[in-house]
């Protein structure tokens, strides 16, 4: 056997249970597993984006208990006993939550990679802070990337959230 290959009854496991997007989910997980990889390849949620792989661009971004977690550097053990919330759990009975609307309604996306990151972290921020101001939304989001924009839609669309948000009877 080449060096550092195991065979498949040597690796090890460890049982994990969570809530992905309001269901409890158990599963096993190799202790060197990512929670994107388990989200995107066990679960099948692909909206949660790959990319630079160290923590920098946020298209990797899901809530883990309403925190903005990026999962390509967190290992999928640590979501245990957690609520990890994915794009595809925003939605609710079909109806578009209100900063998915926004984004489409406002063009707060252009190729799209982006942007179930850009919405998972706006949504933290908008559940922190239901009322911020442009320079603390700028600052929030700093840690998601747009390689396609200048951000003034993405900005524009995050604002347009806040209000529905807010409004009463909602």
């Amino acid at each position: 056997m080449a060096e550092g290959t195991a065979k498949a009854e040597d690796r090890q496991f460890i049982p994990i249970s969570f809530t992905l997007n309001g269901t409890t989910q158990q599963t096993q997980v190799e202790p060197h597993e990512l929670l994107i990889d388990v989200i995107r390849n066990r679960f099948g949620l692909t909206g949660t984006k790959r990319s630079c792989d160290v923590q920098v661009c946020g298209a990797c971004t899901v809530l883990v208990d309403g925190r903005p977690m990026s999962s390509c550097t967190t290992l999928a053990f640590e979501a245990r006993g957690h609520e990890v919330l994915t794009i595809e759990g925003l939605a609710k009975n079909g109806k578009l939550h209100p900063l998915q609307a926004a984004f489409i309604e406002h063009g707060g996306f252009q190729c799209g990679f982006c942007t179930p990151g850009m919405i998972l972290a706006a949504k933290a921020l908008l559940d922190q802070n239901p009322e911020p101001n442009r320079e603390e939304i700028i600052h929030f989001m700093e840690g998601n990337i747009c390689r396609c924009t200048g951000y003034k839609k993405i900005l524009e669309s995050i604002v347009a959230a806040a209000k529905i948000l807010r409004s009463p009877g909602r």
